[in-house]
């Protein structure tokens, strides 16, 4: 049951489910994305694929989810118990969802090697050209070109 929660987790990135499964449930998807983290892809696959069923779900995992949490250190996914009981047994329900992903319902904080640090020397270290600086610069160049004819 937890294997077929974690690849509707690792499909829809959020699932509604009583609390109880979604507290079970997050330890194994948190695993997941460290396996999908490791430096060594092949093994990392073959870790995850013990426990993730569908091969879609298997490719997110590695090529989309992986990629996305390389920079946190922990804290890939969210529980957030919901207001309403499950009707049939009065259950308590609760979204599990991942963090830092399109559409989530709260935003996340960011990665702790990130706090503190300015905008600007976030995507320095990761390596992201900022795209106003970039669009002035071609601007300024353009007008020198015109200037010198």
């Amino acid at each position: 049951m937890l294997r077929n929660l974690a690849t509707s987790l690792i499909t829809h990135e959020r699932i509604v489910t009583t609390f109880g499964k979604a507290m079970e449930v997050r330890g194994l998807a948190e695993r997941l994305i460290t396996y999908a983290k490791k430096e060594d892809k092949l093994h990392g696959r073959r870790l995850a694929n013990q426990y993730v069923f569908t091969k879609d779900a298997q490719t997110k995992l590695m090529n989309v989810l992986g990629p996305r949490y390389q920079f946190r250190e922990g804290g890939y996914t969210r529980v957030m118990k919901l207001a309403r009981p499950q009707h049939i047994n009065k259950a308590d329900m609760a979204v599990i969802e991942y963090v830092d992903r399109p559409g989530e319902i709260r935003a996340a904080r960011p990665p702790t090697s990130f706090q503190n640090k300015t905008i600007e020397e976030v995507m320095k270290e990761l390596g992201i050209e900022d795209p106003v600086k970039k669009q002035i610069a071609e601007i300024e160049s353009g007008e020198e070109e015109e200037k010198k004819e």
